[in-house]
């Protein structure tokens, strides 16, 4: 019988060899060696498959070949191979370019490479391409915003009712006491102060409302700011006790010193909005919610149920209710992702899942007590704000307008407001102060009197208008959009927007100016009170004059 011999499955190879073997295997990863200088001094599988080069074609060219036109120009490639230099490794993600020029996300890590003696003998790279990880997650993202604005807009829309006896309660009180001034004056009496100062506080009430639900519709990035929750909950009071209705009783107890807090002011809202509404749909027979606040000084015993939280002072806002309450299991799914107990159509299973994000975004945490017959206390704590504030600026000292210094206003105002009566209000505050005002009721109007104005001024090196007065909503051509065509003409062109609720169509421009405006731009919200106008125009025209802008 012929002896035959079969080869061993595994021949044993030298630790280098074997090594070589295995990062030439791997395909998913670029696995490839730098010298000191990053030029490419080895190329595995992995790398040929993801950027598309033969090892021919790459080994003895620089690095930087993988990166962006415009990330070379930043100097991205000698920065990272310094940071891995100094900090022992450089990780990121970024673009990265194939060699036939298409982009893809990478996941990037840079490791340097020393012998025994410690002298550098180059770099590690390790490369991902993770754009289609990068895709989902994009999605996602997208997905859960969409899923948070229809959460925010069905917290809004429960209000409507409210909302509307409300309105319409403010809208009898404005016009009753409209028609009792016109009487008087009519009658020859001068006793109309009681009148007026009912439909100012009735305008007060409705304009406060109406930020309140703009606030809560719109789609705005977070902005932490310093919170005090006691405020905070004493300015939504009218509205939370709209959307609970006349069968529950609504009361608050708020702790005072009520420490400060650090977040976005939106968020807490929208969360004190959902969790009254919440305690509401707990009680379909009425009964009593409760609002509180109370300071909480937290050490590593009272968080061990809380990872990743640290110990320290924390200011408390609660929501109590006297409904249904929980049993336990359903408690322990409260913070799940579209878990919800209320009928399909009626709930999006979001609220406590988006609440418990922000919190745990803000340094926070959310803890929830509640027993089947012993309702429910929803309690959002939020880290102590310990910056000490400034004193208030010079600025805000001088925006109340003295009309007893008898100083006439100097300089031209183009006013743009689509809105007839208001337009001729702006315009008489203006005029009544001793400013020159021209007029339009949309923006290309306005660019013509403008373009008009211009033709007219002898110099051409100021503008013809010292100040632009634009509502943001307006027809066709917006206010953002005017006011960027008025600088581009003229740049040292002073813009103030009047808005009532297009704050999107200002949202996203980077800029220099106040609110994240552009250079020479400043915002006022609508209503604004004549005097607070009157300042705000005062001072933006006071900051030129002295430069030799053209006076009215």
């Amino acid at each position: 019988m012929k002896d035959e011999r079969v080869a061993p499955a595994w021949e044993p190879v030298s630790g280098e060899r074997q090594f070589r073997l295995l990062v030439q295997s791997v395909v998913d990863y670029a696995i490839f060696m730098l010298d000191p200088t990053g030029v490419v001094r080895s190329w595995n599988a992995g790398a040929a498959r993801m950027k598309g080069y033969a090892a021919e074609e790459i080994i003895g060219r620089h690095f930087s070949s993988f990166y962006t036109e415009e990330d070379r120009a930043a100097g991205m490639p000698q920065r990272a191979l310094a940071t891995a230099l100094s900090a022992g490794k450089f990780e990121a993600e970024g673009w990265r370019l194939r060699k036939d020029g298409t982009r893809f996300w990478a996941s990037v890590v840079i490791d340097p490479i020393r012998d025994e003696t410690g002298t550098l003998r180059g770099f590690a790279k390790v490369t991902r391409d993770i754009t289609e990880r990068r895709k989902a997650q994009q999605a996602l993202d997208e997905a859960r915003e969409v899923l948070a604005q229809a959460q925010k807009m069905e917290a809004v829309g429960q209000l409507t009712g409210g909302v509307a006896h409300d309105f319409n309660n403010l809208l009898q009180a404005i016009s009753s006491s409209l028609e009792l001034i016109d009487q008087r004056l009519s009658a020859g009496r001068s006793d109309i102060a009681p009148f007026t100062a009912t439909a100012r506080a009735a305008v007060d009430r409705a304009a406060t409302l109406t930020r309140r639900l703009l606030a809560f519709a719109r789609r705005q990035p977070l902005k932490p700011e310093r919170v005090d929750l006691n405020a905070l909950v004493a300015g939504l009071w009218d509205l939370l006790g709209r959307s609970v209705g006349e069968q529950i009783r609504l009361e608050q107890r708020l702790a005072e010193p009520l420490w400060p807090v650090h977040a976005d002011v939106n968020q807490i809202e929208s969360a004190l909005l959902n969790l009254v509404i919440n305690a509401r749909d707990a009680m379909p027979d009425g009964g009593c919610v409760t609002v509180e606040t109370a300071n909480a000084a937290l050490g590593p015993a009272d968080l061990v149920s809380e990872p990743g939280v640290e110990p320290g002072d924390y200011a408390v806002l609660s929501v109590r209710d006297s409904g249904t309450g929980m049993p336990p299991d359903v408690l322990a799914r409260v913070f799940e992702p579209f878990f919800t107990t209320k009928p399909i159509g009626q709930g999006t299973g979001l609220g406590l899942s988006q609440l418990y994000g922000f919190a745990r975004q803000s340094g926070g945490f959310v803890r929830i007590d509640s027993a089947i017959g012993q309702g429910t206390a929803v309690h959002l704590h939020l880290p102590r704000d310990h910056a000490v504030t400034a004193a208030a600026s010079a600025e805000q000292a001088a925006a109340v307008f003295d009309p007893s210094t008898g100083q006439a206003g100097r300089g031209t105002v183009l006013v743009v407001e689509d809105e007839e009566l208001v337009r001729m209000l702006l315009v008489e505050v203006l005029e009544g102060d001793g400013y020159t005002t021209l007029e339009a009721a949309d923006g290309t109007t306005a660019l013509a009197r403008l373009e008009e104005a211009g033709e007219k001024a002898e110099s051409e090196e100021r503008p013809p208008v010292d100040l632009l007065v634009t509502d943001v909503g307006l027809p066709g051509l917006n206010g953002r959009q005017l006011a960027e065509a008025a600088q581009a003409r003229y740049p040292d062109l002073k813009v103030l927007f009047l808005t009532g609720y297009a704050f999107q169509a200002l949202d996203g421009r980077p800029g220099d100016g106040e609110d994240g405006l552009g250079r020479n731009m400043r915002m006022l919200a609508k209503p604004v009170a004549v005097d607070a106008f009157r300042a705000m125009v005062r001072k933006l025209l006071s900051e030129g004059l002295s430069d030799g802008l053209s006076g009215g």
